[in-house]
C-alpha cells in the first residue's frame, strides 16, 4: 500500500491506496507550517480501523508550496547568476525581462564569463576559470548562499557547468549551486531564469523537506517519502531539496494523473474545479500534455517542463452577480472563506456553491438559507457556468471532435447535464481527492531533451541513444526496469541550422522498484 498527499492552499488531501483501490481518503485544512496539515491528514488515515502501518510501502507528497513562494516573492534566497557565454551573449544579461520587484527580491549579483558550446556539443570557448574565481570572491564578499550556473547549450554538453560547479564548490563549500542542464531545456534565457528560480528556493526547499520528514517522524511512520513533480512522476526527497522548481504545477498534474487512473481513460480532457479556479488540461497516453511554449511564472519566462493547462476563474467560492439579464460567475472568489461567507454556511455572499445547493445539485450546508433565490436567476447562473466550461474545453481541444471529459475536484458539483463539444462526462467516486490519488500512483520517470545532428549519427541511432538514456535515467531515479516503457517521443527539426539538426525529447516511466529507499 502507499499514501498519497496533496498539500493545497486551502486543504491537504490524503489517500491510502492498495493498488488502484482507494482504501481511505480525507481532507484536512492546510496549516501555515505545512507539517501540521500533513500530520492531521496522516493521523486521520492511519486511525481508521483495520489499517496496518506495516503494509504501507511509501508515501508521495504533492505541494504548491514552492510555486506560491516564488509567485509571492517570499522566503526567497538572493542568487549569484553566473552565465558561461561571453562574449556571444553579452547583449542580454541575466535577469533580463524580470519584473523589477521580483528581480529586487532575487538578484544578488550577475556575471557573464567565457565558456559555452555549440548546438552539437563543440566548444565555443573554454571556461574562464580566472574570471570564475573572481566571481567567487564577490559571492563571498556579498555573503550570498546560492548560485545559478548556466552555460550555452549545456543540455547538449554539460561539461563546463560541472567544472564551474566544482571550482565554486572548492572555493565556497557551503554554497548552494543549481546547474541549468538539470533544470531547463534548450533556450538560454528561459533555462537560465528557471535555474535562478531554483537557486532562490534552495533554502526554503531544505526547510520544507525537513518539515515533511519531521511529520512522518512525529507519527513514528518509518517509510520513505517522495515528492511529485510537474510531469506526473516522482522525485526523492534529496532530489527535491536540490531541484524544487521541478514541483511547480504538480497539483494540476496530480489531478490529471489521478483522473486518468481512476477513470481508466488514457486520452481525455480533465476539469479540476476547486474553490477559486477550474484547471483544464489534457491527458494523452495517461499523462498530462506538456506545454510547448515558454511558461510565465510570477512574470518570469521559463522553459522547464510544465503541463499544458488553462485556468479560469470558476470555483465553488466564485462570486455570483446578476443584473436580471445575465448572471456572472467569477472570476472573483471568497476562496478559503467559503465556509464562512457563503449563504449556505450562514454568510451573506452569494457564491457558486449556493447556486449548486439551491438548484438541488449538492447537499452542503443549510439549504434553507438559499430557498429564497429566484429560479430564473439560478438558471442564468447555471448557464453562465456551462458557458465558461464549454469555452475552456474548446480552447484546450486539438480538433473539433467531441471528447470525453473527466470532472474532478470539490467543485464538480457545479456541473449538471452535458457540455457542448463533449462526448460524455465522467464523474468519479473519489474525484474530490483525485490530486492525492495521482500523487500516490505516480511513477518514476527519466527524460532526455537534446539536439542530435542526424547527418552525422543517423536518425535511428540518435533515437536509440535517446531512448537508452531516458531509460537509464529512470532506472537511476529508482524505476523498476521490468515496468519501464517509453511514454513520449518528440522530434523537432531546428531551422537555419545545417546538418539536419533535430531537437529530440524522449520520456520514460515505470513503477518504483520494490524496496527502493531514498
Amino acid at each position: 500500500m502507499r499514501i498519497g498527499i496533496d498539500v493545497g492552499g486551502t486543504n491537504t488531501d490524503a489517500v491510502l491506496m492498495d493498488g488502484h483501490r482507494v482504501v481511505a481518503a480525507c481532507k484536512c485544512p492546510t496549516s501555515a507550517d505545512v507539517r501540521g496539515g500533513i500530520i492531521a491528514a496522516l493521523r486521520t488515515l492511519l486511525d481508521r480501523p483495520g489499517i496496518d502501518r506495516r503494509a504501507i510501502d511509501y508515501a508521495v507528497i504533492g505541494t504548491t508550496h514552492f510555486t506560491n513562494a516564488f509567485v509571492q516573492a517570499r522566503d526567497l534566497t538572493r542568487v549569484a547568476a553566473i552565465r558561461l557565454g561571453a562574449p556571444a551573449t553579452l547583449a542580454l544579461p541575466p535577469f533580463a525581462g524580470w519584473p523589477d520587484a521580483m528581480r529586487h527580491a532575487v538578484e544578488g549579483l550577475s556575471a557573464i564569463i567565457g565558456g559555452g558550446h555549440q548546438f552539437d556539443g563543440r566548444e565555443i570557448s573554454p571556461l574562464d576559470e580566472k574570471a570564475l574565481l573572481s566571481v567567487a570572491d564577490d559571492i563571498r564578499a556579498k555573503g550570498l548562499t546560492a548560485a545559478a550556473i548556466c552555460s550555452v547549450y549545456s543540455p547538449t554538453n554539460a561539461e563546463l557547468e560541472l567544472r564551474a560547479a566544482e571550482i565554486l564548490g572548492n572555493e565556497l563549500p557551503d554554497l548552494g549551486i543549481s546547474l541549468s542542464h538539470r533544470i531547463g531545456r534548450i533556450g538560454l534565457l528561459e533555462r537560465e531564469s528557471a535555474t535562478i528560480m531554483n537557486a532562490a528556493l534552495l533554502d526554503l526547499a531544505a526547510h520544507v523537506v525537513a518539515s515533511f520528514r519531521q511529520a512522518f517522524a512525529d507519527l513514528a511512520l518509518d517509510i520513505p517519502f517522495y515528492v511529485s513533480q510537474n510531469d506526473g512522476t516522482i522525485l526523492s526527497a534529496a532530489t527535491v531539496a536540490q531541484t524544487p522548481v521541478l514541483t511547480f504545477a504538480s497539483g494540476p498534474t496530480n489531478s490529471m494523473r489521478g483522473a486518468a487512473l481512476l477513470s481508466g481513460l488514457s486520452d481525455a480532457i480533465v476539469i479540476d474545479i476547486g474553490g477559486t479556479t477550474s484547471d483544464i488540461g489534457v491527458i494523452q497516453a495517461g499523462y498530462p500534455r506538456e506545454s510547448n511554449i515558454p511558461v510565465d511564472i510570477g512574470g518570469v519566462r521559463t522553459n522547464f517542463r510544465m503541463p499544458d493547462t488553462l485556468s479560469i476563474g470558476l470555483g465553488g467560492g466564485s462570486l455570483v452577480t446578476d443584473d436580471g439579464v445575465v448572471a456572472r460567475v467569477g472570476p472573483r472568489s471568497v476562496g478559503y472563506r467559503l465556509i464562512e461567507d457563503g449563504l449556505v454556511f450562514g454568510g451573506n455572499v452569494l457564491t457558486a456553491t449556493d447556486i449548486a445547493v439551491a438548484s438541488g445539485l449538492a447537499d452542503i450546508g443549510d439549504a434553507a438559507r438559499v430557498r429564497h433565490l429566484d429560479q430564473d436567476m439560478l438558471a442564468r447562473a447555471r448557464a453562465s457556468i456551462v458557458r465558461l466550461l464549454e469555452d475552456g474545453v474548446d480552447r484546450m481541444k486539438s480538433s473539433s471532435n467531441d471528447v470525453p471529459v473527466v470532472l474532478v475536484g470539490g467543485g464538480a458539483i457545479l456541473v449538471e447535464g452535458g457540455l457542448r463539444g463533449v462526448s460524455r462526462i465522467v464523474r468519479l467516486e473519489h474525484g474530490d481527492v483525485a490530486n492525492a490519488v495521482g500523487a500516490a500512483l505516480a511513477q518514476v520517470g527519466g527524460e532526455v531533451d537534446q539536439i542530435y545532428v542526424y547527418s552525422q549519427v543517423g536518425r535511428d541511432n540518435a533515437l536509440a541513444a535517446a531512448r537508452e538514456l531516458a531509460l537509464s535515467r529512470a532506472m537511476a531515479a529508482g524505476a523498476d526496469p521490468a515496468t519501464l516503457e517509453i511514454v513520449d517521443i518528440d522530434e523537432v527539426p531546428i531551422d537555419y541550422v545545417p546538418g539536419q539538426a533535430v531537437r529530440v525529447r524522449v520520456k520514460a516511466a515505470g513503477n518504483l522498484k520494490a524496496g527502493e529507499k531514498q
